[in-house]
């Protein structure tokens, strides 16, 4: 039995990181490369998309893993797909697992579905090796200490354009390159708490994640593979 998840095929859901934003300022600040580039969570997660849609998978799964660095359960998700499944990587069942544990480590239900659906199919001394994997995952890829890392990108970013070490904002237009073109916001919109803000960014990505929108999620069934004569 081979384990096929559609981890998160609509890419629309994938590769938004507004899923919480409800005005629509928000979503085109949130959705402009102004914006995207100043989060590495969300920049290489949608660099990763990118080389994904192409089948470039090696590409992808290197971007997947950089934003995996920073805190992104969707991006750690992605990466055990790609290992369970052997695009762009030898694939590795263990390996697999130890991720898209971690990428359920705030108990995002796509998540947990995947891993569930995983463990399911490891061996009893597989989910020993893939227990054993994860505990090394966790030291450098586990919210304790990637998190930390996008704190400190957010917080050097914003003070770049305040220039205070404070954050504060003040009256500061700030011009986004949005999809439909150059668009002028105002910096207290821009630098809202939930974009910038550790404890605030956090609880909007929760947010998102915890409540995908309906039917654009699928966690595929296990399907049987036909036989073949490879070793």
């Amino acid at each position: 039995m081979r384990l096929v998840i559609v981890f998160i095929i609509s890419l629309f859901v994938f590769m938004s990181p507004v899923q919480a934003a409800k005005r629509p300022q928000d979503k085109a600040i949130t959705n402009s490369m102004t914006f995207i580039k100043q989060h590495p969570d969300l920049l290489y997660r949608l660099r990763g998309l990118e080389h994904y849609k192409k089948a470039e998978y090696s590409e992808a799964f290197f971007n997947f893993k950089l934003a995996s660095k920073y805190a992104d359960k969707p991006s750690q998700g992605m990466v055990a797909e790609m290992l369970w499944k052997g695009e762009g990587v030898v694939a590795d069942k263990i390996q697999a697992y130890a991720w898209i544990d971690m990428a359920a480590e705030r108990n995002y239900p796509t998540m947990i579905l995947s891993r569930e659906k995983m463990w399911a199919s490891l061996s009893e001394s597989e989910q020993k090796q893939a227990i054993s994997v994860g505990q090394q995952l966790y030291k450098y890829y586990g919210d304790d200490v990637a998190k930390r890392r996008l704190e400190i990108a957010l917080a050097r970013a914003r003070r770049n354009i305040t220039g205070s070490h404070l954050g504060f904002v003040g009256y500061l237009a700030i011009t986004i390159d949005t999809p439909s073109g150059p668009q002028t916001v105002d910096g207290s919109f821009y630098y809202q708490d939930k974009f910038w803000k550790p404890a605030q960014y956090w609880e909007w990505q929760d947010t998102a994640w915890k409540n995908p929108p309906t039917g654009k999620v699928d966690i595929g069934p296990l399907e049987t593979q036909p036989k073949t004569d490879d070793k």
